[in-house]
């Protein structure tokens, strides 16, 4: 009842208060700690299982929390993975602690996936997806130790940082025009689309119209796989829910003590969650994986219209 107390998030601190609301023997702070270390050895082997078969989609973001180190509380990156097999299950391949998002800590992560056996993502399987926001860090440690793979940039990422420079007013009118690209059914149309909307957006918008031409590749990217398979791999969607989860145990605990209090916290949690998953049907099915080899012809459609309001 204490390990799951504090998979929970409940502190141990109030632990000792849960028992004795149960009419159970109050335990102090130290021995709840020692109890939830047993906890380590379960974490340390699923953080470092093989990873067997192949991932020809993988997910990366990152979520920080506050740890307290030297008398100080600093906000430290964990960085987290999770790949989908080419069965179509999804699966937390992973996660680590460090200070920052910057690249060699993303590279090494990266690196000790690739030594536990990660494939699917790795130089020549251009076939293979990476999806992650545009940190630059991220960015330099997927070219070098997964080069190979066709990257996407989080299309819900990449939209808030257009908008940014856009005038409040006019926000809704270019994001509206910005979707009809994402609304083709296929990468030519979506291609052609973008142009026009860059076009249309030049003079009013032009920082906005630049970033969106910079970007075609990376934010299209998606669309070279099976089209049943956009809506979950465009973004980081995916990631995002399992930090929230992540958030929502570890806001009861405020600020950690040192790492290893994050690691067991967190450990113990996506293990709970990944438990789920498998109970879960296909992430994507088998059939639509398939064709990931064995790719379906799509007709080429001509643009959706694009209408935007004249410049006054």
């Amino acid at each position: 009842m204490i390990q799951q107390a504090y998979i929970e998030g409940v502190s141990t601190r109030k632990v000792d208060d849960l028992l004795q609301s149960l009419g159970l023997t109050g335990i102090d702070k130290s021995q709840v700690s020692r109890v939830c270390k047993a906890l380590d050895e379960v974490v340390e082997q699923f953080r470092n299982r093989p990873l067997e078969g192949t991932y020809p989609y993988l997910w990366l973001d990152a979520v920080y929390l506050k740890v307290r180190h030297n008398h100080r509380i600093v906000n430290e990156a964990v960085v987290l993975a999770i790949g989908a097999r080419d069965t179509g299950e999804r699966e937390i391949l992973g996660f680590s602690v460090g200070m920052s998002e910057e690249e060699a800590s993303w590279q090494e992560f990266l690196r000790a996936l690739v030594r536990r056996g990660l494939k699917g993502v790795q130089p020549a399987c251009a076939d293979r997806l990476v999806i992650s926001d545009a940190h630059e860090g991220l960015k330099a440690a997927i070219s070098k130790v997964l080069g190979g793979a066709t990257w996407q940039r989080c299309r819900v990422h990449f939209m808030r940082n257009l908008l940014a420079h856009v005038p409040h007013g006019d926000k809704a009118m270019v994001a509206a025009a910005v979707r009809t690209i994402f609304a083709q059914p296929n990468h030519q149309a979506a291609r052609q689309q973008l142009a026009e909307v860059v076009k249309a957006m030049h003079a009013r918008w032009p920082k906005a119209a630049e970033l969106l031409a910079a970007a075609e590749d990376e934010v299209l990217a998606y669309m070279d796989f099976p089209q049943d398979h956009w809506t979950r791999i465009y973004s980081t969607n995916i990631l995002e829910r399992l930090i929230r989860e992540i958030r929502r145990r570890t806001n009861v605990v405020g600020v950690f003590p040192d790492d290893p209090s994050v690691v067991r916290l967190l450990g113990t949690q996506v293990i709970e969650i990944a438990e789920d998953w498998e109970l879960e049907r296909r992430f994507f099915s088998l059939e639509s994986m398939q064709r990931l080899t064995h790719p379906e012809q799509v007709l080429v459609a001509e643009p959706m219209p694009l209408r935007l309001a004249p410049v006054r």
